[in-house]
């Protein structure tokens, strides 16, 4: 989550910071208004470009944990179903054993008690 919040700061910080130097380029501009105009152009391509790359760059971002993220899910189910299996043949065999016990006791003639 952090990594979000600081990518939504650096973006809102880059738009701002875009903005703010478009308005002093205007200001000061020692060019005819053609001039400025071409100027403006060229930066707002060059700032969209930039822009999609960021966005580029974080999609990849997030395929990329998406993808560890779904890695170790899977890991962690495998490791949760070998577990519940050693546990089913843990109780199995202690039910075989309660059961042979009982057995035995009913066999020698004594009284079975719950375990």
């Amino acid at each position: 989550m952090s990594d979000r919040d600081e990518f939504g700061a650096f973006l809102v910080g880059f738009v701002v910071g875009g903005l703010t130097g478009a308005v002093v380029a205007l200001l000061f501009a020692p060019q005819s208004g053609e001039e400025t105009r071409a100027l403006i152009k060229d930066k707002s391509i060059e700032l969209r470009d930039r822009a999609s790359q960021s966005a580029e760059e974080m999609l990849a971002r997030a395929e990329s944990a998406a993808s560890e993220a779904r890695a170790r899910a899977e890991e962690l189910t495998k490791e949760a179903r070998q577990r519940a299996t050693e546990l089913a043949n843990e109780v199995r065999e202690r039910g075989k054993s309660a059961l042979e016990a009982v057995r035995k006791t009913k066999k020698d003639g004594g009284e079975a008690t719950p375990a």
